[in-house]
This record gives structure tokens, C-alpha cells and sequence, in this order.
């Protein structure tokens, strides 16, 4: 039970940090390109690589926690389905460059992010 109160209330962090977060990219950037999306999901994909490797190789952080972090957390802030729709919309709109930069980019540097957050884990250690 007490695994679903921490998805639960990470959830639900996420989401607002989700909003908040992407919310201030647009500002900053504007809307052309879904850099929001995009920074969320490079947000995500570092927070997972160094919370999974870090609660992997220490103590520190509790399965329930890794979990609710994970799941709750990284669930709520990032945007595969958003990530999904952005990119639709621009081949619609026929903005065939932009869908390509965006699906490439966000493919290579959130896999480059869960590296990047793997080797920042065990520098904690």
C-alpha cells in the first residue's frame, strides 16, 4: 500500500513540475518547436538513469521510494504521449523538418540523458 501512496503523490509532482517546467521553456523559446516536450523528456530521461542506478548500487533509496520516484515522478513529468501528438501535428502541418529534429533528438539525447544520469549515479557513490 504504501507503494501506490508514493506513485500517488510523486504523480502528481510530476505533473505540476511537468506543467510548470515546460510552461517556462515555452516561455522562454515560443511555441514553433515543442521545446517544452522536449525539455521535460531530457529531464526525465537523466532523473531515471540516476535514480535507477543509484538505488541500484547503494541502500540510500528504499524499492518503495525508487518506485514512487520512477513511476509516480518521472510518470507524471514526462511526455511520451505529448512527445507523440507534437510530433503528428507537425507532419500535419507539413513541417516535415521539424518532426524529423524532433523525434531524432528527443530519441538520441534522452538515451543520451539515462547515460549521462547512470554516470552521474556513481560518481554519488
Amino acid at each position: 500500500m504504501r507503494i501506490v501512496l508514493y506513485i500517488t503523490i510523486f504523480g502528481a509532482l510530476g505533473c505540476l513540475s511537468r506543467y510548470y517546467l515546460s510552461g517556462a521553456v515555452y516561455h522562454i523559446f515560443g511555441r514553433e518547436f515543442p521545446y517544452g516536450t522536449f525539455a521535460v523528456n531530457i529531464v526525465g530521461a537523466f532523473l531515471i538513469g540516476l535514480i535507477m542506478e543509484y538505488g541500484l548500487l547503494t541502500e540510500l533509496i528504499s524499492f518503495e521510494l525508487r518506485i514512487g520516484i520512477t513511476v509516480g515522478f518521472l510518470g507524471g513529468l514526462t511526455t511520451f504521449s505529448a512527445f507523440s501528438y507534437e510530433t503528428f501535428r507537425l507532419l500535419q502541418d507539413g513541417k516535415l523538418f521539424y518532426a524529423a529534429i524532433n523525434v531524432t533528438a528527443n530519441i538520441f539525447l534522452c538515451i543520451f540523458f539515462v547515460w549521462f544520469g547512470i554516470l552521474a549515479a556513481r560518481q554519488l557513490i
